[in-house]
């Protein structure tokens, strides 16, 4: 039987521990993960739980309830972005361009494939009165093992940091974020028999 880090939750022998580095932010997230990610080998939400101070994962699909979340989106001194491409979104850049507004900004990330993204967003009415925003700072995602319907589709991990980048733009810091991300993709590409990446993948 396959054991499992306690902490990051990944099988042992692909522990991403020891590149998880604590990031001090200003700004705060809130995952909101289907329980199909919950035990996904190359998740990447535990990243951003591990490593931001400022960060809760929470796990369902209606989110219309969820004390939690109700009670962080009652919370006066954060206005909450939710990052979903609707018609009306706005680019993350536009928010604080300079990075230097008194106003704290917060972001709901939906961790699930495209389509269970879509239903966690239409089943969660509690989401629907707020703003919407989508990255407009992106590079192509670097999930190389995991393919996605969206030209720009970028992980989890990725979205929290282009996020986080685009409202602390000197935050260095948050460039630690990858790395264990990064650590991870190369393990699982490198556990794949010869030429099974290249076939798939590229």
């Amino acid at each position: 039987m396959r054991s499992n880090c306690q902490r990051c939750g990944k099988a042992e022998k692909a522990c991403i521990c020891p590149w998880i580095q604590s990031v001090d932010t200003k700004t705060e997230l809130i995952v909101l993960q289907h329980p199909s990610e919950v035990n996904r080998a190359i998740g990447t939400a535990r990243i951003l739980d591990l490593a931001l101070a400022r960060c809760q994962v929470l796990v369902g699909e209606d989110f219309s309830d969820d004390a939690a979340l109700n009670q962080a989106l009652a919370r006066r001194d954060i206005r909450w972005f939710v990052l979903y491409p609707s018609e009306t979104a706005t680019p993350v850049s536009a928010l604080r361009a300079s990075g230097e507004s008194d106003e704290n900004i917060g972001f709901i990330l939906l961790d699930g494939t495209w389509k269970k993204a879509y239903k966690m967003w239409q089943l969660s009415r509690n989401l629907h009165a707020l703003a919407t925003c989508t990255l407009d700072n992106a590079e192509d995602g670097r999930y190389q093992i995991r393919k996605s319907s969206k030209q720009s589709g970028v992980s989890t991990v990725e979205a929290g940091f282009y996020a986080l980048k685009a409202i602390e733009p000197n935050n260095s810091a948050l460039n630690a974020l990858l790395v264990p991300f990064e650590q991870m993709i190369q393990f699982q590409i490198a556990q794949m028999p010869a030429g099974v990446f290249e076939k798939n993948y590229q």
